[in-house]
């Protein structure tokens, strides 16, 4: 299993940056987590668009859906320029039923809706769901070969929940938009405070600081996660693996 972070700024990206999308390989299947502002860009420095096997989305804000739209368009080209067709599947969850639509444009990609409810098989990887506290609905993911776990939580305020889902992960990707002292609750973002108190009562073995803020210094997020949870502590970038 690999993970790449293709993008991690929360709301928009920085220049020449991308907001959320993260690619995981395992035994030749690509599967892309989210799709936001620039990820098409950047994600093609590792895959081929052709060669994604699956996309798979938490929610429908911006920042994490934006380049659907320029992925479909480069299917259709690709097409046209001879390249082998394949249906590409897009996962997302059916409470926003018009931009879960969206993500139907055939015979290029197609929109297949998730049972939060129950966990989900693409190919070698099982992917459970827990429900998230933000503006518009949400899903976090937790992520398994059989071998390794990473535990996703998108975007949310803080949950006792998560503990229970990351249990023993071996990477935690928690989103940390805001700055130890501050308050998410009505955002749906979480603190680098919060983020080390999940990670620390998981017992997760790697957390990483994803969605991170335009504002302030980002080793001061590390610093205050480091305070609570002592295993290793990192910053998404774009390129970073697992």
């Amino acid at each position: 299993m690999k993970l790449t972070v293709v993008g991690f700024w929360g709301g928009f990206p920085q220049a020449n940056g991308a907001s959320s999308g993260y690619l995981l390989q395992d035994n030749g299947f690509s599967l892309l987590i989210d799709c936001g502002s620039a990820v098409l860009s950047k994600v093609q420095q590792y895959v081929h668009v052709m060669d994604l096997d699956a996309v798979i989305l938490s929610h429908y804000h911006h920042d994490h859906i934006a380049d659907i739209g320029p992925l479909q368009y480069a299917r259709m080209i690709h097409t046209m320029l001879g390249k082998k067709q394949k249906e590409l599947p897009i996962y997302g969850h059916m409470a926003d039923q018009e931009n879960f639509e969206r993500l139907t444009r055939l015979p290029y990609t197609k929109g297949y809706a998730y049972n939060p409810e129950e966990s989900l098989k693409l190919g070698p990887f099982t992917i459970s769901f827990l429900k998230t506290k933000h503006p518009v609905v949400c899903y976090a993911m937790r992520i398994t070969n059989g071998e390794k776990t990473i535990c996703y939580t998108a975007d949310s305020s803080f949950l006792p929940e998560f503990i229970d889902f990351a249990k023993d992960s071996d990477l935690l990707i928690c989103e940390c938009n805001l700055y130890s002292g501050q308050n998410g609750e009505n955002a749906g973002h979480m603190t680098c405070d919060e983020a080390g108190f999940i990670a620390k009562e998981a017992r997760v073995k790697k957390l990483l600081l994803t969605h991170l803020p335009h504002f302030g210094e980002h080793q001061e997020l590390v610093e205050k996660a480091q305070a609570i949870y002592d295993g290793p502590v990192e910053l998404a970038k774009e390129g970073w693996t697992f």
